[in-house]
């Protein structure tokens, strides 16, 4: 079928994306190489930023979050407000100990990690694993970052074989110091950890000052089903909304002016003027989500604030002005969420049931770790009525605590009506995650045709404007 093609089309570029994207670091680098490919310029935080109508740019903080955003080309100083939505680089691994090697009886050589999110133990065994971040490196007076990724299959984590615990099938409390230490080589690669990563970045080992290090799963993503309905792959939480995002936001892109019309003329939709009506979409990629966000380059930090507050600036808009735009303003909080799980199906909520495949999943917590409420969940339906994308709900089984997301923590510094959606999953923190073959492709258009929307504050509520 056609339409099938079309949803496989959207997954291989989602495997290409993942597959290029080992640590978070290569998430944003990947993602920059896509934003200058079409024409985006990159902004210094350090630097005057001055923008202008039509303008297409984007910020890097840490070398792991990034922020791109466009500028109206007409009437560009009385933008509506931002459209943003928020997703995040990290996934759950073992980052490397400084002094990685460990001596096994002169025999083994294995390397010290230390555990980095909430991840899944138990899959990371017996798989081919590598190693990817990135180094920091003095050349001549400068501190220099270098993305590092050994490309080729390096290191394991061996199980212990049931004939040496009897009851691990029955339940295993993972030690990560004695347990998910992975096996790097026999005992003559000692003193070869560092060297080889230096070799894999072209630079010298003693030029090396510092690292972030972590390991990745090497199997590549598969499409697989009776009717080839699901997808496998590691990073699916929550590269999948990234990538979407991403794609969305380059689609959306508006097409320049005719030359015969001016730049300040006035433009009708359905009988109504619509000038100061189009808002800025801003593409947002946090880091740290796995760790909670507490970082200079993670949701809680200024990151997204500062960059707000300077496109005003940069604008000729005053405070009150931003504080107007940001009352005009939208957030999809977008990451992933929960499906039904066919071997557990009592762990989910008896009357909200997200399925893979059954399109976008908008997010509900009484407890605000969602935080969807009634307005933005309405506004975020017709956007999905518009898009003609299907979605769904999903709440937590009420005695089962859920996990948290970025939109309650990014919304202590940017206070935007804010709806938390993602797709349906299963294996969530698994080093090799499984989705839906059609829910990129629903998540893209939903995502396109917010990008593309404005979301109005009036007396009685919200106007949703689609120009």
């Amino acid at each position: 079928m056609e339409e099938g093609r079309e949803y496989k089309d959207t997954v291989q570029k989602l495997f290409t994306f993942i597959e290029e994207s080992p640590s978070q670091y290569h998430a944003v680098d990947t993602m920059r190489k896509h934003l200058e490919a079409a024409g985006y310029e990159q902004l210094l935080e350090s630097g005057a930023w001055k923008l202008k109508s039509g303008g297409k740019y984007y910020v890097i903080r840490s070398g792991s979050s990034l922020i791109a955003f466009r500028i109206p080309a007409q009437d560009s100083q009385n933008y509506c407000g931002f459209q943003i939505v928020a997703s995040h680089s990290d996934s759950p691994s073992f980052k490397i100990k400084t002094n990685p090697e460990m001596n096994v009886e002169e025999h083994y050589v294995k390397l010290n990690v230390e555990k980095y999110g909430g991840m899944l133990c138990a899959p990371w065994f017996d798989r081919p694993l590598s190693v990817a971040g990135r180094l920091i490196v003095k050349e001549n007076n400068r501190l220099v970052t270098k993305l590092i990724n050994v490309d080729r299959d390096l290191v394991m984590i061996p199980n212990l074989a049931i004939h040496m615990n009897r009851e691990a099938n029955k339940g295993y409390d993972y030690n990560i110091q004695k347990d998910m230490l992975p096996l790097y080589g026999c005992g003559e690669a000692k003193g070869k950890f560092m060297k080889q990563i230096a070799e894999a970045a072209n630079v010298e080992e003693d030029a090396i000052l510092a690292s972030d290090l972590f390991l990745y799963n090497r199997m590549r993503g598969s499409i697989w089903g009776a009717c080839e309905e699901f997808i496998s792959i590691p990073k699916l939480d929550d590269l999948q909304c990234a990538f979407s995002s991403l794609e969305a936001f380059l689609q959306s892109e508006e097409p320049l002016p005719s030359e015969n019309v001016q730049a300040n003329e006035q433009s009708e939709v359905d009988g109504k003027n619509v000038i100061n009506e189009k808002s800025i979409p801003v593409h947002c990629v946090f880091d740290n989500e796995e760790v909670g966000s507490g970082t200079k380059q993670g949701a809680a930090s200024t990151f997204l604030a500062d960059t707000l507050i300077r496109i005003n600036h940069a604008m000729g808009r005053d405070e009150a002005g931003y504080r107007q735009s940001i009352a005009n303003s939208f957030m999809l909080s977008a990451d992933n969420a929960h499906g039904v799980h066919p071997n557990h199906t009592d762990k989910a909520c008896p009357t909200n049931r997200p399925y893979p495949g059954n399109g976008v999943v908008i997010k509900y917590s009484a407890n605000q770790k969602y935080t969807t409420d009634a307005i933005s969940a309405a506004v975020f339906e017709e956007i999905c009525n518009r898009a003609n994308v299907p979605y769904q709900i999903y709440v937590n089984r009420s005695d089962i605590l859920g996990g948290s997301t970025l939109g309650n923590i990014s919304t202590t510094q940017v206070s935007v009506n804010t709806v938390d959606i993602g797709l349906a999953q299963l294996a969530m923190h698994s080093p090799y995650e499984t989705g839906s073959v059609k829910d990129t492709d629903y998540m893209i258009q939903a995502m396109k045709t917010f990008f593309e929307a404005s979301v109005r504050q009036t007396e009685d509520g919200y106007e949703l404007i689609f120009l």
